[in-house]
């Protein structure tokens, strides 16, 4: 790897780090010395990249510090083009549209020789099924999940009884065979899993909920790693389904 590139891929190796990278892991990841990553951190620093930390601690990247977006591999190419196929071909309907237009900022930013790669992809996705109503609940989800409101769901049990709930949404798995929200339940006081293919109606409500959806998310994360640290050891819990459920494969049945 020349050093140009490897200056790159340091700073893009720290910029996605949400803690202190150390030398050594750095020089591991791109297979150099520790004596060429403190120089290269050295000439970062006199180029005025604000990186922080010292030898022995580790390194961060200040926020706010961005790259020219020419400076992309072909790989990472593949990589943006692949995924956006995925929503494109997938997502609702603004999702789709906001993939095809990344796809058109890339290639007007990109080098021409790396143009193909958006042109004429070497990778694809499957078809997928016809689309249903899951699109425009799933718009109304993730609008209700950054906004931090409630929803009001109309949801089919596993024997296709209809049951109410109001939860506080959490977050919204994409699968290519439908979607999963995760969120708090309000009558079960805990947190479930829904299907969206079982949503007969998700109703945003004017009512936020009372944490924040940075907290919210915080505590249905660790709920999450209790759970997966129980299915690890072995335990089981018949009343519930948990999120390490859809960890699985060819798992994902909502928990009601």
């Amino acid at each position: 790897m020349r050093r140009a590139e490897r200056l790159f891929e340091i700073v893009q190796l720290l910029r996605r780090a949400r803690r202190p990278v150390s030398a050594s892991a750095i020089a591991a990841e791109l297979e150099s010395s520790k004596r060429a990553i403190y120089r290269d951190i050295a000439a970062l620093k006199a180029r005025r990249v604000p990186i922080t930390g010292e030898p022995g601690v580790g390194y961060v990247l200040e926020s706010g510090f961005d790259m020219p977006p020419l400076m992309l591999a072909p790989d990472e190419v593949e990589a943006a083009v692949l995924g956006a196929q995925w929503v494109a071909s997938r997502g609702e309907p603004e999702l789709a549209r906001a993939a095809l237009n990344l796809l058109a900022k890339i290639e007007a930013v990109v080098p021409v020789g790396l143009r193909p790669h958006i042109l004429e992809p070497a990778t694809s996705v499957a078809p997928p099924k016809e689309p249903t109503s899951e699109l425009e609940i799933s718009a109304g989800l993730r609008r209700a999940i950054r906004s931090g409101n409630k929803v009001q769901l109309i949801y089919r049990d596993r024997e296709g009884a209809p049951t109410e709930r109001v939860v506080w949404p959490v977050l919204l798995g994409y699968r290519d065979a439908g979607r999963i929200l995760a969120a708090w339940c309000e009558l079960r006081a805990a947190f479930r899993y829904f299907r969206t293919d079982r949503m007969d109606r998700a109703v945003v409500l004017e009512v936020r909920f009372p944490d924040r959806p940075a907290r919210l998310r915080a505590k249905w994360r660790s709920a999450m790693d209790i759970e997966r640290r129980r299915w690890m050891s072995g335990a089981s819990d018949t009343d519930s389904v948990t999120a390490t459920d859809d960890l699985r494969p060819g798992a994902g049945e909502a928990p009601e």
